[in-house]
């Protein structure tokens, strides 16, 4: 006996809506709790080393254009972010090796950096930058060294002998008003007052080699400089603070056994007892800042390593962590290599990894790229241009757009909130809240080979967001605005989604 056709139909269609169910991927609730809140974020941002001192003298369509891409709050006609929306800036303040041409002993023109003082013009592409950053809305400005000036250094070089400090503490006064000097002319020049300086840099390694300005220094050297630099900064009623250290590696803000006089400067800086101590120091931020340089991976490891500088860093009242200076070095476990520049997803999203570790790991409060522009075949830039002084090619990269999944949405004043993921293979997000709780914001990471199926619940029901916007990273976007809905959204396959509540 046939059964009746309309049976047959249910049937298949009951199976047709089996099949359907069993691959529709499992959806995932992201619960936040903007009640909750961890450290609050200063800012994000990237350096001018060293190709800016070139590129700020390009044609102006090509500069302005990077500039727009690093600094622009703008929007397209499309609704798309114009740039990634930095909010601090960070300068070199060079050590004159510039002007010691091929005598520098710096083989490579393009990591010398010149004097600010100087009298040759060479930092106004510099300057152009300075300035560009300020009228596109950026508030906060830093001027790094790496090296003292030559003039006051004991090799007269921008780089040290054998790995020891390379300034006498007799010079220290010279070189303290030298920096008065500087942030006062740089002021007049651009109408750009520094917040921070920063006088020493990965004061861990030996900075003998000369492949760039660099000097060494031992806590004890750093703790007796900075309080000259106190002295001078006081004198001159400059406000501008003093941040330390920008150690060579996160663990040596703890203590290690290969550094042991330059390590443990979370303890060594800024508790009362120890006899480098200068948390009570006028002028000085109340900031211990590293780099996160070959501690990324394992990712198991990098968050391990993170926790312990967040719970030093708890232990001193009122002290903030800053991850100052950051790009792909090294082999990292195997899993990328920092040679050869990639534009591409591979890069970015192992950089929005990195992120992720030091601000939901370490409870940084600031996040910091190296070279904002590279003309180097690493993956070092988050622009990059022809090796050239004076023109040539310009082209985005998907790590500028994977830090502007932060940087661009992540306002100083917000507050990292509690968020909670269930464990999903390739996933990660933090979230982070306005002062006043009325813009709550997402950065979810899909490392995986399929998209997620995502729905976002409010813990605490204390308001209510009315506004969704979604912007994607991935292969064939930057920051592309989408439309989207509290109950669903979709994650795409090796990609950034940054989620806006209002």
């Amino acid at each position: 006996m046939k059964k009746p056709v309309h049976s047959l139909f249910c049937l298949y269609a009951l199976l047709r809506l089996n099949i359907a169910t069993a691959q529709q991927p499992e959806k995932i609730v992201i619960s936040f709790n903007e009640n909750v809140t961890y450290q609050t974020i200063q800012n994000f941002g990237a350096s001018d080393a060293w190709s800016c001192q070139f590129a700020g003298n390009w044609p102006a369509e090509k500069k302005n254009a990077i500039a727009d891409w690093l600094f622009s709050m703008d929007t397209l006609p499309n609704g798309n972010p114009k740039g990634i929306g930095l909010s601090i800036w960070r300068y070199n303040l060079g050590a004159g090796s510039a002007e010691q041409q091929d005598g520098s002993g710096i083989k490579d023109e393009w990591r010398r950096a010149a004097l600010t003082l100087g009298k040759d013009k060479k930092v106004q592409g510099q300057n152009w930058f300075l300035q560009a950053a300020k009228e596109r809305g950026v508030q906060q400005f830093l001027g790094f060294f790496n090296s003292p000036p030559v003039q006051f250094t004991k090799t007269g070089k921008a780089y040290a002998a054998k790995g020891k400090c390379n300034i006498d503490s007799a010079n220290y006064k010279a070189f303290a008003n030298y920096t008065v000097d500087a942030v006062k002319q740089i002021a007049k020049s651009t109408g750009v007052t520094f917040d921070y300086i920063s006088p020493v840099n990965e004061p861990q390694w030996d900075w003998s080699d000369g492949s760039q300005e660099g000097c060494p220094y031992s806590n004890i050297e750093i703790s007796q400089l900075v309080k000259v630099f106190s002295s001078a900064f006081q004198e001159n009623k400059l406000k501008t603070e003093l941040l330390l250290a920008e150690s060579g590696h996160l663990k040596y803000l703890l203590p290690a056994n290969d550094k042991q006089n330059k390590d443990n400067q979370v303890v060594d800086f800024f508790q009362p007892s120890s006899s480098a101590y200068i948390g009570n120091i006028p002028n000085v931020s109340n900031t211990i800042a590293s780099h996160s340089y070959f501690s990324t991976s394992p990712f198991a490891n990098g968050m391990q390593l993170r926790s312990k500088i967040k719970n030093a860093v708890t232990q001193i009242k009122n002290l903030h962590y800053w991850q100052s200076e950051y790009c792909i070095l090294g082999d990292n476990a195997g899993e990328i290599n920092g040679s050869k520049k990639d534009l591409g997803m591979k890069s970015a999203l192992y950089v929005a990894k990195v992120i992720h570790e030091d601000l939901a790991g370490a409870n940084a409060s600031a996040w910091q790229w190296w070279t904002a522009i590279s003309a180097y075949d690493y993956k070092d830039g988050l622009v990059y241009i022809d090796k050239n002084k004076e023109d040539g090619q310009i082209s985005d990269s998907k790590m500028l757009w994977a830090v502007g999944n932060y940087s661009r949405f992540i306002r100083p004043g917000m507050k990292r909130i509690q968020v909670d993921l269930p464990e999903v293979k390739g996933m990660l997000v933090s979230g982070f809240a306005s002062a006043d709780k009325e813009e709550i914001v997402l950065v979810l990471v899909n490392e995986d080979e399929s998209e997620r199926s995502i729905s976002l619940k409010s813990v605490s029901h204390s308001l209510h967001y009315e506004k969704i916007a979604a912007y994607l990273t991935d292969n064939t976007e930057s920051l592309g605005k989408h439309n989207a809905s509290i109950n669903s959204l979709v994650v795409p396959a090796k990609s950034l989604l940054t989620v806006v509540l209002q």
